[in-house]
């Protein structure tokens, strides 16, 4: 261990980077750099947009456009207009491009094979594991908070899920019409607000807060299967209460449905308090609230 969080971090990179050779102008020996090597891999054998390439990396328009460039120049993938939506370009390996990236798989397994033969039983089960926690921390700290219109696409696509979940989970189902927010727009600011919670540009999470006259009501709290165990809903929870500061609001309150055990246990930990009835949803059996100052 070095002496910082920011030290470490670093020296993680600087040894994960010369261990599988990204460093490298030709990457696994297949005489391109690891960003080529790795759009490949994106785009598979199936194809993908350019739009859900940016997403999946990370990569500005203008960067990605040159490794589309490159790996055009090298036969490997054609671009052209997706035949779902002219609107769209989407990238395809060719049949060069499918040969490469089946080599490319095999001396990426390679690698690994070599990494994990220089370590004993014991080294190989710790560095797996190890692999995996940071690579579950990773994915989480990749995930981006944005407030979007309570009307937008996403959140309307996040209620859906939210919706469908909540109707398998309780007993009797679900109907949004009788609950007390059928729809989201007493969520517009500036008294409310709604969030979405993004992995590569797909919605894995949203909630949001209207107003009473006694607080911040916080309602529509989801994260996807998915995306679960990465510690979102206490980061979505924290973000609406530090909105509902901003926003001048003295208080939080939310309740939840008894079979939504894990929501309770997350409200007690960020330190809600259970409450009496202060309100007539149909689907609540517990009632929370916390002050913001």
């Amino acid at each position: 261990m070095t002496g910082s969080p920011i030290e470490q971090v670093r020296s993680f990179n600087r040894t994960v980077t010369q261990a599988i050779g990204a460093l490298q102008d030709d990457y696994l020996g297949h005489r391109r750099p690891l960003g080529e090597s790795r759009l490949l891999f994106e785009i598979g054998p199936h194809g993908a947009t350019v739009i859900e390439l940016r997403a999946r990396l990370d990569l500005d328009s203008g960067y990605l456009s040159r490794l589309l460039r490159a790996l055009e120049r090298q036969s490997l993938v054609e671009t052209a207009p997706d035949s779902a939506d002219k609107r769209v370009r989407k990238a395809r390996l060719t049949t060069a491009g499918l040969v490469e990236l089946k080599a490319l798989n095999a001396d990426s397994d390679r690698l690994a094979q070599t990494l994990l033969e220089r370590l004993n039983d014991g080294q190989r089960t710790r560095l797996v594991a190890g692999m995996a926690e940071v690579e579950r921390l990773l994915t989480a700290s990749a995930v981006r908070v944005e407030e979007v219109s309570p009307s937008s696409p996403d959140a309307q696509a996040c209620l859906a899920h939210y919706f469908e979940e909540l109707a398998d989970r309780f007993e009797g189902g679900f109907d949004p019409e009788k609950s007390l927010a059928p729809t989201l727009d007493e969520f517009a600011p500036p008294r409310g607000i709604f969030l979405v919670m993004r992995l590569h540009g797909d919605p894995v999470g949203c909630g949001g807060f209207k107003p009473t006259p006694e607080a911040a009501y916080i309602k529509r709290m989801w994260v996807a299967r998915s995306a679960r165990g990465l510690g979102l809903g206490r980061r979505l929870l924290r973000e609406l209460e530090e909105r509902a500061r901003a926003a001048g609001y003295q208080m939080v309150r939310l309740e939840t449905q008894k079979a939504l055990t894990e929501a309770q246990q997350l409200y007690r930990n960020a330190g809600y308090r259970e409450v009496e009835r202060f309100n007539d949803e149909l689907y609540a059996h517990h009632w929370f609230e916390k002050p913001l100052v």
